[in-house]
């Protein structure tokens, strides 16, 4: 039997459309980001402020040795092989520091495609959502992350760069740009906007 949909009704269907739509735009958004940058994740043994402050230090010799595989007007490709070519090599680079501070923690490296939250860094943010990533792990890799981005070299590093040096080398397009500098007129109710909307479709679909 037909009946008149109740005002809620059609608001959670107004509210559906919307989610879908904004979804769909907000999620190319960040993919078409994500491939254009290949993002750094290390995990400390713990959250003791012994094995943090070794995460720091693992944190700046892996940085600086990735950063030195790669010119600076390298493209993503070339860079992804590049470290794909090296991991080895960059594990070594953080044992060292851990031996060299008396710790017996097995240190590894991967590249990998994993999930990251909003993150705001000094001149930039980064939406939510999936990354490649060179991630290292010290020991147990239970205690908190520090993350940030290897290519372009936008951490706190000797060759790092700004983004404005990233658009003139062509790392992102003039709209990617805008968007994680905050020149995009809501960017940041953008950024949550996807965060909210990737953990609400992992929720549905888990």
């Amino acid at each position: 039997m037909d009946r008149k949909l109740k005002h809620w009704e059609l608001a959670l269907m107004l509210g559906i459309l919307i989610a879908a739509v904004a979804g769909g735009w907000l999620g190319q958004e960040q993919r078409e980001l994500a491939d254009s940058v290949i993002r750094f994740h290390v995990i400390a043994n713990s959250d003791s402020e012994e094995d943090q402050a070794l995460k720091l230090a693992v944190r700046d010799r892996v940085l600086a040795q990735a950063e030195a595989l790669y010119p600076s007007d390298a493209t993503l490709s070339e860079a992804q092989s590049a470290l794909e070519g090296h991991l080895s090599a960059l594990a070594a680079a953080g044992q060292a520091v851990v031996e060299e501070r008396g710790y017996d923690y097995p240190v590894t490296a991967q590249l990998t495609d994993c999930w990251f939250p909003t993150k705001e860094y000094e001149g930039f943010a980064l939406p939510a959502g999936n990354y490649t990533a060179l991630r290292v792990t010290i020991g147990e890799g239970r205690g908190k992350n520090w993350w940030c981005v290897a290519f372009p070299p936008l951490c706190l590093g000797a060759a790092s760069e700004t983004v404005d040096q990233a658009l003139e080398a062509g790392h992102f397009t003039p709209d990617q740009g805008a968007l994680v500098t905050g020149d995009g007129e809501g960017y940041v109710l953008k950024f949550k906007a996807m965060e909210w909307l990737g953990r609400l479709q992992g929720a549905l679909e888990g």
